[in-house]
């Protein structure tokens, strides 16, 4: 499993509106992400930037099957009006992609 961690930005006037999106995300779109073998996704706030990691088998295979999702489309479309562009960010780039520097696994619960 691939961990991918990657930025966004929120428009200011627009935080109170994602925030309260995301407490009730589609059932669909969970289900989607889950059958593309998306596994503990996360999104942390600061202000208005976001700060997203999550696992999966291929990132650039997720990426390609989310633009063949109907689901995926449509949340898209309705998040498109809440981006600003992430300073630094590269056009060839899908996201404003982190480059990992350290893990730390943990042991294992018993």
């Amino acid at each position: 499993m691939q961990r991918v961690a990657f930025q966004l930005r929120i428009k200011a006037d627009m935080i109170e509106q994602y925030d309260d999106l995301h407490r009730h995300v589609w059932p669909e779109m969970i289900e989607s992400l889950e059958k593309m073998g998306v596994r503990e996704y996360s999104i942390f706030r600061r202000g208005q930037d976001l700060f997203l990691t999550l696992r999966c088998p291929d990132f650039d295979a997720l990426i390609e099957q989310m633009k063949h999702s109907d689901v995926d489309r449509r949340w898209q479309r309705m998040m498109a009006s809440y981006w600003e562009p992430v300073p630094g960010q590269r056009d060839d780039e899908p996201f404003a992609m982190m480059k990992e520097v350290f893990y730390m696994a943990g042991k294992q619960e018993e």
